[in-house]
């Protein structure tokens, strides 16, 4: 496109098309009751929402994971790039990456790693510390966080072995822990994880697609060796893993409790992870009975239940638009304080995604 105001896209709210991407692994039939997608699982499995972060599994397509603003051919990161000033007030870079994930099959177990690490074998700032906000389960939901029992490398490598062979072998080190609607966890760089089958979840993380995964086999299908270690060899790749989370200890570290901030007649507002948790990002939740204004920008923020509208923005006519569940948008710094958030017949539930703090 030539000729294009990027800054006329600054002056509301950024929505954008929708974005799922491809994975290994299979799900995405409870988009159906968040998004009113066909109800079915697919190789699409997550959606990325307001991303400037490309997939390593692209297929060919630069653009793959990036989000597309809503009827245009722009992309996000082309327009942080081109007003940075109005979308992130003088910030480097937005910082975070957001996903609505649902899984039918248990994720292979894996880890990510750490900004150190990423800095000197990957050539990134950003490691990839992760968040997950549980939405919805089907039956017998579980993760699996840090390893049941202290193990060592040795231990690990063996079962690695064992694991050509034998699938359950890396997960039967694992330690479980039953999920339900509601649950949040902090998965902190270098913990060894996986999101188990049959969990609807959002997940808040630091912005790359970096993941280490020694597990042979997803499903039936054997994994690449080029996608297990991100190119870097299996005993550099395995310096990702942290050999000191297991048992209770594990489930102690992650699990987080929300926090409340305020609650008044219109709104209440709670805290589910903090600066204080991780300095990677934070995350907000809101329920809006009456009407909450969008203070805190730049922001990514999405409807998880009930509807109703944004309003605002001090233009004539004034700005008014219809949001219901499964709806997202990128409020740009420029518009704090501009838009404000009006429950409808049911009362909405507003997830809110903050950048590291400058």
């Amino acid at each position: 496109m030539k000729n294009i105001n990027y800054a006329e896209l600054t002056f509301e709210p950024v929505f954008f098309e929708r974005n799922r991407v491809y994975r290994i692994t299979l799900g995405g039939l409870l988009f159906h009751d968040l998004f009113g997608d066909k109800p079915e699982d697919t190789n699409y499995p997550e959606e990325w929402i307001a991303s400037g972060v490309p997939a390593t599994l692209n297929g060919g397509d630069p653009h793959e994971g990036i989000s597309k603003i809503k009827g245009t051919d722009v992309y996000l990161d082309t327009l942080l790039k081109a007003e940075p000033e109005r979308m992130l007030g003088g910030r480097k870079e937005w910082g975070v990456l957001v996903k609505a994930l649902d899984s039918s099959m248990r994720l292979p177990i894996q880890a990510h790693p750490d900004k150190a690490f990423s800095k000197k074998y990957l050539n990134s700032r950003h490691g990839k510390v992760e968040a997950w906000i549980i939405l919805a389960t089907r039956d017998d939901a579980e993760i699996y966080f840090g390893f049941e029992d202290r193990i060592n490398e040795k231990i690990f490598l063996s079962a690695i072995k064992r694991n050509e062979t034998d699938k359950d072998a890396l997960v039967k080190l694992m330690h479980k822990i039953p999920v339900k609607s509601g649950d949040i966890f902090l998965i902190p760089a270098k913990a060894p994880h996986a999101i188990g089958k049959n969990i609807l979840l959002v997940e808040v993380q630091e912005p790359t697609d970096f993941t280490i995964t020694p597990e042979a086999w997803c499903g039936d299908e054997l994994i690449r060796e080029d996608l297990k270690y991100l190119g870097l060899g299996r005993d550099v790749a395995l310096r990702c893993f942290d050999y000191s989370i297991y048992g209770d200890g594990a489930e102690e570290m992650g699990r987080k409790i929300p926090k409340k901030i305020i609650e008044t007649d219109q709104y209440s507002s709670e805290s589910l992870i903090g600066f204080s948790d991780t300095p990677c990002f934070a995350v907000n939740r809101h329920r809006i009975r009456g009407s909450l204004a969008l203070q805190n920008a730049p922001a990514v923020y999405f409807v998880a239940n009930g509807n109703g509208s944004i309003n605002g923005g001090g233009t004539l006519p004034p700005y008014r638009k219809i949001i219901q569940k499964g709806d997202y948008f990128f409020l740009p710094f420029a518009l704090s304080g501009l838009y404000s958030i009006q429950s409808g017949s049911n009362p909405l539930e507003l997830v809110e995604v903050l950048p590291p703090e400058i």
